[in-house]
């Protein structure tokens, strides 16, 4: 079959396609609410297309598709396939987020703050995050050392660093009393990032207001600079936060008039979904809250996720999808789940979250 018969022929369905060259690789994999339309938008009008979607299409010699019930499931299709083959142009056209945690080594004569890309079992070693706007996070990191100025270029050479002189470092080039204060500071850092003390943001609210009144609204301008920049550090992204907690998700997508299609999610995982047919969801309801209790014993480990950057990446795309498509979703407590404890709330949800 000719290729461009091939693509008129595709379903008006969702689903994940594969496209190959001339010797069967698949050189680029993705995902569409209807195939058939995103496949012909590759090949109408190319020359409008930016460069590298023309390189793309210029090797495409033939393509495979899986069928999916629901868009969502194409996005997870794609994800997992992308991860498995690595196809050569998903590596060139897809814009890698960069996920960053604040290290603070806590070993040694002074606390040393940085920014990684990676956590280490290293004794001694504190982290904090993911962060999905390392930028931010960096900036962060810079206007704290400049507002408790402990920007130190040289710490314990003896010898007073630039900052030093220019008003911006305490003296831990120095030694002595000021490495002490150094580290009380980054104590005070820590209190912050872990929650347990906004003192600082209230500080810096109080005197933002003070400027304000007195008319010096370039220092006010600067102080209100701060407090944007720390409070990045307070919260995380959105999807870190759902990776993280590791919560327990129940999303239901419509497939038809009459059917509709159920997923079980926790944290960065579809642990289970199956199709329903809603003139029959009142019988099914028992069914469903028997399949929900056992994938969840069946992958309650008692720990907290390891969160890194493909963990991330998988609840980027199932956060994504449930908050800007049509599916229904809700959070369901982990006691809600105890075996052989009482499920009227969890029931009463269920039908709730059907009926919408």
């Amino acid at each position: 079959m000719k290729l461009r018969d091939k693509i008129n022929s595709l379903p008006l369905t969702p689903g994940v396609y594969l496209m190959k060259d001339l010797t069967g690789t698949i050189i680029y994999v993705g995902k569409a609410k209807t195939l058939k339309k995103r496949v012909q938008s590759y090949f109408h009008k190319s020359a409008a297309h930016p460069q590298k979607i023309r390189k793309l299409v210029a090797n495409i010699h033939d393509f495979d598709y899986i069928l999916t019930d629901t868009e969502f499931e194409a996005f997870l299709l794609e994800c997992q396939l992308i991860k498995e083959l690595k196809p050569l142009f998903n590596k060139k056209m897809k814009s890698h987020l960069s996920y960053s945690y604040i290290q603070i080594d806590m070993e040694g004569p002074y606390r040393k703050i940085s920014i990684t890309q990676n956590k280490t079992d290293k004794d001694g070693v504190m982290y904090f995050g993911p962060y999905t706007s390392p930028i931010y996070v960096r900036k962060a990191i810079e206007d704290m050392k400049e507002y408790f100025k402990i920007n130190c270029l040289q710490p314990l050479k003896g010898s007073p660093c630039l900052n030093y002189f220019l008003g911006q470092c305490n003296g831990l080039c120095l030694g002595g009393n000021a490495v002490k204060q150094y580290n009380e500071v980054v104590d005070t850092f820590i209190s912050l990032l872990k929650g347990e003390d906004s003192g600082v943001i209230d500080e810096l609210r109080d005197k933002m207001q003070h400027a304000a009144s007195e008319l010096q609204f370039e220092t006010a301008s600067k102080i209100r600079n701060y407090i944007k920049s720390f409070s990045v550090l307070l919260y995380k992204e959105t999807v870190v936060q759902f990776t993280e907690n590791s919560q327990n998700i129940v999303a239901i997508e419509r497939l038809m008039e009459n059917t509709l299609k159920l997923f079980f999610i926790k944290g960065h995982k579809v642990i289970f979904s199956q199709k329903y047919s809603l003139e029959m969801i009142e019988q099914h309801l028992e069914q469903i809250r028997t399949s929900i209790l056992t994938s969840f014993q069946e992958n309650a480990s008692g720990k907290s996720l390891i969160i890194g950057k493909a963990e991330i990446d998988e609840a980027q795309i199932i956060y994504s999808y449930l908050s800007g498509s049509n599916s229904r979703f809700t959070v369901i407590p982990d006691d809600w789940l105890i075996i052989g404890g009482s499920y009227e709330r969890l029931d009463n949800t269920l039908k709730e979250l059907i009926e919408m």
